[in-house]
């Protein structure tokens, strides 16, 4: 190997003025709000974020909950979906699987894409992924499952556990439709989950951020043990992330 790669057999630390020269000076200025050492309270948390949005569009802002679980362990997956009271300020674009009466009944309830096998060449062989959920019959799950190596790596592929496998096409069309969210635990123990855009107000992101925070209580797996919920993040899409109570945000 190459020698002057590594200092004592470790990459060398980068100096901080170049790490905030990667980072940007809109969002270093914005870092400087933020007292990284500080667990602010929720109201002020989510204030902070929106003050220190650098972007010129709308971003979104996303919560990143830091769990005591195992991802990487069937029984400790933490995993569903929620509908958030104000949505997540996203159009969604929803592709359902269905046949027949169950695939009309998905165009008039809204789906952006409504079909069957003839999708599979379309999204196997083109790459057309132009969707952010997809919905699917129980009867149409062995159809999608030749996509699954498509779909899956993804976040895509359609779940029971999440309301996408379902008969009840209508219902779950209208709930993505009105900011259903999914959550689902990562290789590294947290679940990254979007609340809103920085346009919302304070009230909005904090009731949609109560409303999360339940459904994730309510999700704990048996298994898991010591402390559920470590630590809470919220940050939006380019800009620094703010540390926030978690008690304020857990009834239980």
């Amino acid at each position: 190997m190459p020698q002057g790669r590594f200092v004592g057999g470790k990459f060398p630390q980068l100096p901080q003025e170049v790490i905030e020269m990667k980072r940007g000076k809109k969002y270093v200025e914005a870092a400087k709000a933020v007292d990284r050492a500080t667990l602010y309270d929720t109201a002020e948390a989510i204030s902070l974020v929106k003050k220190a949005a650098v972007a010129k569009f709308d971003e979104t802002i996303e919560v990143h909950i830091r769990t005591g679980c195992d991802g990487r362990h069937a029984d400790q997956q933490i995993r569903g979906a929620v509908v958030l009271p104000h949505g997540t300020g996203k159009k969604v674009r929803v592709l359902v699987f269905a046949k027949d009466a169950k695939a009309e009944e998905a165009k008039a309830a809204g789906a952006d894409y409504v079909g069957a096998e003839d999708l599979i060449p379309r999204i196997q062989n083109e790459g057309w992924l132009d969707f952010d959920v997809v919905v699917a019959t129980p009867d149409m799950m062995g159809v999608v499952g030749r996509i699954a190596r498509v779909l899956g790596p993804k976040g895509l592929m359609p779940n029971p556990k999440s309301g996408t496998v379902t008969m009840d096409v209508t219902k779950a069309i209208h709930e993505i439709k009105a900011g259903k969210v999914e959550y689902r635990v990562d290789k590294t123990s947290i679940v990254h989950v979007p609340v809103g855009k920085v346009s919302f107000g304070v009230d909005k992101l904090e009731e949609n951020l109560n409303t999360l925070m339940d459904a994730i209580i309510k999700a704990k797996p048996a298994a898991a043990k010591g402390t559920y919920i470590k630590s809470l993040v919220i940050s939006t899409t380019m800009g620094p992330g703010v540390k926030f109570n978690a008690l304020s945000l857990i009834h239980i």
